[in-house]
């Protein structure tokens, strides 16, 4: 199990540490429901220094990009980030990630912290081409500053405009008496802020910086369950529950990042798959009655007989009902379509919905 640099810190703050993708994290420090609200109307921050960093540089690194990843990253300019994934040989996905274009030349990739040492084997296996890959996960922190007052908290500690860092972007600079930064707009919680990028000996500093200058506006560590329940209520899929090496990107709704202007890998198969059309779809819902649905319950039809299973599911707690995802035939999937989750010995009803489920 390793640990992250800020364990000690972590630990001082009452956090309860789980072990999470191989490594000591942060779940909670008061309670999943309090930190929740506290991103969604004020400010608050999440170690998520577990996450892997990869490295492509070279004048082959956009070649190895665009072969082994289904998003077109030649749409990229400097400090533009993109959603992508890596596409496996049979139909899956190795794994969900996020794409920055640092220079010309030089890529940095950030991918789920239970799928560093798989997603290095599998890109190092597809470089053919000569692109220089550096894996840096150990060396790097990351911290998400979440939530509506995010920017005007942290203005103080930088000279880059925050306001001006748009969804999907990010620059290098100053942040925290710390030089070059990365500081981007790629969060995954639906309620604005940004990420910081810098390395393990300066993260304590950054840390430390943060809490100070967010005082004011009751800035909160926040645990690794209410990024769950954020997410959740934004629709994003989470690698392991909503996705994985044999799941559609086309039934999980990743099309959208499925680019057919180039070849990568499968993509042959993932072109001719999307022509025959769907038979299954990942669906978001809410129980209509009482109940709590959780990954791994059945979703069932009025006559109980089983159609599908949860992938993610919570109590919502800016909505204050149980809300999901889930995959089902595509004759289930259109929105206000009735079903039912198995809780126990209860079916209880639910109805398909249009993500998000929490709206801005």
């Amino acid at each position: 199990m390793k640990d992250i640099a800020l364990k000690s810190t972590h630990e001082a703050l009452g956090a309860k540490m789980v072990p999470f993708a191989g490594f000591n994290m942060p779940v909670q420090y008061e309670g999943v429901n309090i930190e929740h609200e506290t991103v969604r109307k004020g400010v608050g921050v999440f170690d998520v220094s577990h996450m892997g960093e990869f490295f492509i540089e070279g004048p082959h690194a956009l070649e190895l990009i665009q072969k082994v990843c289904s998003n077109d990253a030649s749409k990229l300019e400097i400090g533009k980030a993109q959603y992508s994934y890596l596409p496996n040989e049979d139909g899956g996905i190795v794994d969900d990630l996020i794409i920055y274009r640092l220079k010309e030349e030089s890529y940095l990739l950030v991918v789920n912290a239970g799928n560093i040492e798989k997603d290095w084997k599998w890109i190092s296996s597809k470089n053919d081409v000569g692109a220089t890959l550096r894996d840096l996960s150990d060396e790097y922190a990351l911290l998400a500053i979440q939530g509506p007052k995010a920017i005007e908290a942290m203005q103080s500690l930088t000279s880059k405009n925050l306001s001006e860092i748009n969804f999907y972007n990010f620059v290098v600079g100053d942040f925290a008496g710390i030089e070059n930064v990365i500081i981007s707009a790629t969060g995954y919680t639906g309620s604005g802020g940004f990420e910081i990028y810098c390395k393990n000996n300066e993260v304590k500093q950054v840390w430390d910086k943060v809490f100070e200058a967010g005082a004011a506006y009751g800035i909160k560590p926040i645990g690794l369950a209410a990024r769950d329940t954020l997410r959740l209520e934004m629709g994003y899929c989470l690698y392991g529950n909503d996705i994985d090496d044999t799941t559609s990107p086309f039934e999980a709704g990743l099309g959208w990042v499925t680019k057919f202007t180039k070849e990568f890998t499968n993509s042959k198969a993932l072109e001719a798959e999307k022509a025959r059309g769907l038979e299954n779809k990942l669906i978001a819902f809410k129980i209509d009655d009482r109940g709590i649905p959780r990954q791994g319950y059945d979703i069932v039809d009025g006559q109980g007989n089983k159609i599908g299973h949860v992938t993610s599911g919570t109590m919502s707690p800016s909505l204050g009902i149980g809300i999901g995802l889930g995959y089902v035939p595509k004759v289930f999937a259109d929105v206000d379509t009735k079903i039912h989750i198995q809780i126990r010995k209860n079916a209880v009803a639910a109805t398909v919905v249009k993500l998000p489920f929490y709206k801005v």
